[in-house]
């Protein structure tokens, strides 16, 4: 008999092990070996998701879901838009190794998934949106050619960070910022 409301845990308990084993391994990584980690079996991990690309959807809307919250949590200290979309895309728990891994495996799936692809459309619009609205509040000449500017040098270091594996928050938000400046 099943335990009821497990489901949720479970879910959970998989998103979590799909990112830290994407962050272990990188986007080979086995749905066996994310079960393994998440304490479930194989079987039932097909139960919950429809493989690992549904996984890995997944677990990208749960970073997303993160990230917005840190995105509004800044934007609540009362701060600068502009600043407050840099400062939470480089946050400890939004820069941590595996997260950026999922972030270059996320990529890569927005390549051949229309629900990546759609996901990833999703992220860029409001991320451009967000810097827009906050460049035009600062009265910046061309908010829009400066979003994008702001948006392909965070996901550049994203990808440098992913590459090296190295993740410094600090030196991350300092470099957008001094590109602001």
């Amino acid at each position: 008999m099943p335990k009821l409301g497990m489901q949720p845990i479970r879910r959970q308990a998989l998103v979590n092990a799909a990112i830290a084993q994407v962050g272990a391994h990188g986007p080979d990584v086995t749905v066996a070996q994310i079960a393994r980690q998440a304490g479930v079996s194989s079987a039932l991990a097909h139960h919950y998701f429809a493989g690992k690309a549904d996984m890995f959807d997944h677990a990208m809307r749960h970073i997303l879901s993160e990230y917005g919250a840190a995105v509004r949590a800044e934007l609540g200290h009362g701060g600068d838009r502009v600043e407050a979309v840099v400062r939470a895309s480089f946050a400890p728990a939004n820069f941590r190794r595996e997260v950026v891994a999922a972030w270059l495996t996320f990529y890569v799936q927005s390549q051949k998934s229309d629900t990546a692809a759609r996901l990833l459309r999703v992220y860029q619009g409001r991320t451009r949106s967000n810097l827009r609205y906050g460049l035009r509040a600062r009265g910046h000449p061309d908010p829009a050619a400066m979003a994008e500017t702001l948006a392909a040098l965070i996901d550049g270091v994203y990808l440098r960070a992913a590459l090296s594996g190295l993740a410094d928050p600090d030196a991350a938000t300092a470099q957008v910022m001094g590109v602001l400046r």
